[in-house]
């Protein structure tokens, strides 16, 4: 009789947001880089779609988020600089209400639980914006010394990034340096509360955060490390992420709720 093959353990769930499209002419849909689900099953963890939710269907993401022990965000267009006290300026391309209401809304309940967090573009931003933070709305007009973060003609850029000494990012990479896709014209300008840089473009520009809190694991990344322009180094942010959600444990505080 052929020996039993021991079950491999159960892949920890992965909520994966989503961009939400509503055409003037035809129906809304919503849409998502397969490379998010891929690089998630590449680290062994199963992706869970996060639908941009209408409002009054919120308490249901919460009800998801109880199943989940990690979250990828994933970028997209800006977020809409009036919500944070700032002008909408024609550099300005707002994602649609639905979604930012829906992030803003899960970004909020994935920090109170201390979910493992891997924010990604917009997403990074509105890490930044939900602790407090300012953004460079865009980074020719409010910062013209910097350097080409993306190319108008919409092709591949890629630029370094200096890693942060004695960050987590330093410990993933094990380098001071790291090349990147780069596709964004915003950037952090204030940091927000309880976090810190992760890595910077040569012109100063923060191109990664991440939290003080030791116990969490939460990045944000101004780089897409799930597109193809990505670097195999960047398949360790994913393998990390899966790491702490096979050890996450809602706090006591949440399970007692």
């Amino acid at each position: 009789m052929p020996a039993r093959v021991p079950a491999s353990p159960p892949r920890p769930l992965v909520g994966i947001t989503t961009d939400f499209y509503a055409p003037k002419n035809s129906a809304a849909y919503l849409r998502l880089n397969a490379g998010y689900l891929d690089a998630v099953l590449a680290a062994n963890g199963l992706p869970v779609i996060l639908p941009p939710v209408r409002k009054d269907n919120f308490a249901e993401l919460d009800r998801l988020l109880d199943t989940l022990s990690g979250v990828v965000m994933i970028g997209g267009l800006d977020l809409d600089p009036r919500r944070n006290g700032q002008q909408l300026t024609n550099a300005v391309q707002p994602m649609h209400p639905r979604r930012e209401d829906a992030d803003r809304y899960l970004m909020e309940k994935v920090a109170d639980r201390r979910l493992p967090l891997l924010a990604v573009g917009s997403s990074m931003q509105l890490l930044n914006v939900h602790c407090g933070g300012t953004l460079f709305l865009h980074l020719p007009t409010d910062h013209p010394k910097a350097m080409p973060h993306f190319d108008p003609s919409g092709g591949p850029h890629r630029h370094m990034v200096n890693v942060e000494p004695k960050s987590t990012l330093e410990d993933i990479f094990g380098a001071p340096e790291h090349r990147v896709n780069s596709t964004h014209h915003q950037a952090v300008n204030q940091l927000g509360r309880s976090l810190r840089v992760g890595a910077r473009a040569p012109d100063g520009v923060i191109e990664a955060i991440e939290t003080t809190d030791e116990t969490w694991f939460c990045i944000g990344t101004q780089w897409h490390p799930e597109a193809e322009t990505a670097s195999a180094l960047d398949r360790q942010l994913f393998d990390n992420l899966i790491e702490w959600a096979n050890k996450f444990e809602p706090s006591e505080l949440l399970a007692a709720a």
